[in-house]
């Protein structure tokens, strides 16, 4: 009977002596939390390859021969192509300009076409440029054909959607019946959409 008695109180004391090892300590458990998950900001690709169109809005200040000058708002719209080599693009473009800016006398600037072709570098979301090309001005006293450079920039705000802004020095000689030059600079905000 001792021998059970002897069993018994061992089973007793191992018994309770385990449940307080696994029964833990006073103090308060450490939680660790996992790591919140980074997510990558999205950023538009600088790959600037492809077709592209958009709309102008600008302000085209002329001066012509005989004191005839007149300054005023122009609008609307391009379409044109760009190949991305890496650091360099290279590209080609149609532009029209619509305006009704008055020379005095009587004699308007009707709108003008250019012909573009142009090399810039990659930026990545950005790309800066120069251009220059063939420009067709339309007048109240004949038409003309003629030359301009400039310079320009276009971001991507999103894969698709561009902004951006063009400065042009605009040349035309003997206009019309009246040899008359003009000189004009532009300047086009712009908005596009590449495809």
């Amino acid at each position: 009977m001792t021998m059970i008695k002897t069993l018994g109180a061992v089973t007793v004391a191992t018994f309770v002596l385990g449940s307080a090892a696994f029964a833990g300590t006073l103090e308060e458990p450490i939680v660790e939390t996992a790591p919140a998950p980074t997510v990558a900001p999205v950023v538009a690709s600088s790959d600037w390859t492809g077709l592209y169109g958009g709309l102008n809005l600008g302000y085209g200040d002329y001066d012509a021969d005989g004191g005839l000058d007149g300054d005023d708002v122009t609008y609307g719209v391009h379409f044109g192509y760009d190949y991305d080599f890496g650091d360099y693009v290279l590209g080609a473009e149609i532009e029209y300009d619509e305006s009704d800016i008055s020379l005095g006398g009587g004699e308007e600037i009707n709108n003008v076409t250019r012909g573009k072709l142009r090399a810039g570098y990659d930026l990545g979301n950005t790309l800066v440029y120069a251009t220059a090309g063939v420009a067709y001005v339309d007048t109240s006293f004949g038409n003309q054909t003629g030359g301009f450079a400039g310079v320009g920039a276009a971001y991507k705000a999103t894969e698709n959607i561009t902004v951006g802004g063009e400065i042009l020095q605009n040349r035309f000689n003997n206009v019309g019946s009246t040899t008359n030059d003009i000189d004009a600079t532009t300047f086009n905000l712009r908005l596009g959409y590449r495809f």
